[in-house]
């Protein structure tokens, strides 16, 4: 068990049965009545953003969830199969789990696969990836100070806004928890 202030980012809860992680929250204190926290979760298992207010000292039932290293192997039709790097056993997990992970899934990239009551509900991916660009418009030489910037569809089919400097074949590093453009890699 846990209570209100156990509260924060990527905290996991169980409610009604079905884990949830706190996406966002907020600590209220009103004049009169109270203190309680204002909280964004989203459905691990769904995805599914759920608005919920906790009073304060309110007590939380913990998700006992288990992460796994596995290697991304491929993608097979609606889902993508992983192999754990222990004893080698292949599990498959569908594109709608997955939601957004999908994009940053390379072959043989490691991730952690986060599993729940012996299933796995999601893929927690390395915080940064290399993609190389596949489509954007041609850039300018020496337009590379100003903030002015254009879309780029990288090799997974992520759309991402990229500096105007950036070409087709350009290897980019991106942040998977914001899904933006960090820096271009050489080689």
């Amino acid at each position: 068990m846990a209570d209100t202030t156990d509260i924060r980012k990527g905290f996991k809860i169980v409610l009604d049965g079905q884990p949830y992680v706190f996406v966002d929250h907020q600590f209220v204190k009103p004049g009169k009545g109270q203190a309680f926290v204002r909280s964004k979760l989203r459905n691990m298992i769904t995805g599914n953003i759920l608005e919920k207010t906790f009073k304060s000292g309110e007590k939380l039932d913990k998700a006992d969830t288990q992460d796994r290293t596995m290697q991304y192997l491929y993608a097979d039709g609606d889902g993508r199969v992983f192999m754990d790097t222990q004893n080698y056993e292949q599990i498959r997990i569908s594109d709608e789990q997955l939601a957004e992970t999908v994009y940053y899934l390379l072959d043989n990239t490691e991730v952690d696969v986060v599993f729940f009551e012996g299933r796995p509900i999601g893929v927690t991916p390395p915080t940064f990836v290399i993609l190389e660009v596949t489509e954007t418009e041609p850039g300018f030489k020496g337009d590379t100070t100003s903030n002015v910037t254009k879309p780029a569809t990288l090799e997974t089919g992520l759309t991402i806004q990229v500096p105007l400097f950036v070409e087709i074949g350009d290897k980019l590093k991106i942040d998977t928890r914001t899904g933006e453009y960090v820096e271009r890699v050489k080689g």
